[in-house]
């Protein structure tokens, strides 16, 4: 099984450090009691950000897995496993 370029593993790692500052700026606006528009306008991008990650995982799981000719290895995910994943963020 051919894995994760460093470089697709530095995006998705970025993507969800963005994710955890955007975390962290809603409780910080919740102990303030910050309006409410803002707090689920930053929910909002948290949620979005977490799922973008999570797509390219499985996009690059796709690319690596699936489309490999090398299929021998018996820990890669079976394309069932990859679209109930792809499900589950949907």
């Amino acid at each position: 099984m051919t894995t994760a370029s460093e470089e697709e593993i530095r995006k998705v790692v970025n993507r969800l450090k963005r994710a955890r500052g955007q975390l962290s700026a809603v409780i910080d606006a919740m102990e303030t009691e910050a309006d409410c528009r803002d707090v689920v306008i930053q929910l909002a991008a948290v949620g979005k950000a977490i799922d973008r990650a999570g797509f390219a995982v499985i996009s690059t799981a796709l690319r690596t897995c699936v489309s490999s000719d090398e299929q021998t290895d018996e820990d890669a995910p079976t394309l069932a496993e990859l679209e109930k994943l792809f499900l589950t963020l949907a």
